[in-house]
């Protein structure tokens, strides 16, 4: 599928405008649209979001300076090409202070227009990608290979392959810790769509009051704190992808909007009167059941049918056992880099295979980390897992190790000790987040609340 791009030419020459639209579209890569003047270039911009703005800075009603200073404001990662006549040289530098790319002059070669259109565009694509570096540094923790050799998980990235063909939406259903977003990212980096952002939403963090202005941005003065008018995700996302993780957490006041959203790809800022429109696919996850949230009557039926076009279920790691010894090699060579790699003894590995994982990967992660910083030698003992892990409530059920009453052979550890100090690591490593913490160690909310309390934990903010 060859990229095309959209271009806005703002010139009130009709004669100029037509030769330049004609020259352009020749090379099949551009959608053009003329606008006669500032004001109707205003109103194009409005509705449409543009890669480049080849932009007149002399026309009638409203200059091109303030159709600039517009798109800075209203849609910044659109990038401006000044036309202009030599008599015009200083004030297309001057509007290159402003944030305009680059200045043509005229009459001018069409070679080195394209070459400005073409760099433009490879600005744009780096505007963006600065966008989202700072979220994806702080989004991306642990492992982010798909590791495992199964046949449960192999059938899962092989389904995962061939969605990736299509344009299909997908829904990923799995527990926390499965890899929902590692499986979204090898769609993307799959699909026709590869060389375009891939921009997550969790949906689950992102207060209701917050989630729509996030998704769909918002103008100036529509609320307060507005200070300016922000691009929403799914601007962000136009012609990537889009991945809602958590997605059965979303709002019901929200739901219908993103639903009118899914079926037209149409869309008005928050406090906007002007309806725009993107190019995207959506891949979404859940650690819900979402048909029974919708027999709850908490999600829209009609929704989950469009977000759940296909379907992978991603298995529980206790049901891909076989990948625990690759995983445990894997954590062992990410953890400890510039060092000298560990191994892990046969008695701490068979204690780890026979553990259920409640918290799946992600839990068998953090249980491997701890287990690296902990360790004395080159080699992991059972001690060094016990000590910062919930594998010990398990093992202390197996009669070979009596870690009741006070004295084990895990270190001198306290089964409540053993607790306390994995309930405070798996804490900090969700920045004090009860709800995670409570999925990744198996319990209730209450019941961690309960734990809390009886150690005296204080919760990192």
């Amino acid at each position: 599928m060859v990229q095309r791009y959209r271009i806005l030419i703002a010139d009130d020459e009709v004669s100029f405008t037509e030769l330049l639209r004609e020259e352009l579209e020749d090379s099949k890569l551009y959608d053009i649209e003329i606008a006669g003047d500032g004001v109707e270039a205003i109103n194009y911009i409005h509705k449409t979001i543009y890669d480049v703005v080849l932009l007149d800075v002399r026309m009638p009603r409203v200059s091109g300076i303030e159709v600039l200073k517009f798109l800075q404001e209203h849609s910044p990662s659109t990038q401006v090409i000044i036309l202009t006549n030599y008599s015009d040289i200083k004030t297309a530098i001057e509007t290159i202070k402003l944030g305009a790319y680059d200045f043509i002059s005229k009459p001018y070669d069409v070679d080195q227009l394209q070459n400005s259109i073409e760099r433009a565009l490879e600005r744009r694509q780096l505007f963006i990608d600065n966008s989202l570096m700072k979220d994806e540094l702080a989004r991306k923790r642990g492992t982010h290979e798909l590791i495992g050799e199964s046949p449960t998980f192999k059938n899962t990235l092989e389904s995962a392959l061939k969605i990736a063909e299509t344009e299909t939406a997908v829904l990923l259903q799995g527990a926390s810790g499965t890899g929902k977003e590692l499986i979204a990212h090898l769609i993307h980096e799959r699909s026709t769509r590869r060389e375009q952002p891939f921009v997550v939403v969790n949906c689950a963090s992102i207060p209701d009051t917050l989630l729509e202005s996030e998704l769909f941005g918002h103008e100036k003065g529509s609320f307060t704190g507005a200070y300016g008018t922000k691009q929403g995700l799914v601007e962000v996302a136009h012609r990537g992808t889009l991945f809602l993780d958590e997605v059965g957490d979303i709002s019901q006041t929200i739901q219908p909007k993103f639903l009118r959203f899914i079926e037209t790809s149409g869309f008005r800022r928050v406090g906007g009167t002007n309806p725009l429109e993107v190019d995207i696919r959506i891949i979404s996850a859940t650690n819900k059941d979402l048909l029974e949230e919708v027999k709850a009557g908490r999600f829209r039926e009609d929704l989950l049918y469009r977000l759940n076009v296909v379907m992978i279920q991603l298995p529980m790691l206790r049901e891909r056992k076989s990948d625990i010894p690759i995983l445990v090699e894997h954590f062992l060579s990410t953890k400890i880099k510039g060092k000298v790699k560990k191994s892990i003894s046969p008695e701490a590995l068979r204690v780890l295979l026979d553990y259920e994982w409640p918290g799946n990967v992600r839990e068998l992660e953090h249980v491997v980390e701890g287990a690296v910083i902990l360790s004395a030698g080159d080699v992991i003992e059972l001690k060094d897992v016990l000590r910062n892990s919930s594998l010990a409530a398990r093992v202390a059920d197996q009669p070979a190790y009596r870690l009741g009453q006070g004295n084990d052979a895990a270190g001198g550890l306290r089964l409540d000790e053993m607790e306390k100090i994995h309930i405070e690591h798996v804490l900090r490593k969700n920045k004090g987040s009860r709800r995670k913490t409570a999925e990744i160690l198996g319990i209730s909310p209450k019941t961690l609340y309960l734990k809390l309390k009886r150690y005296e934990i204080k919760v990192p903010e």
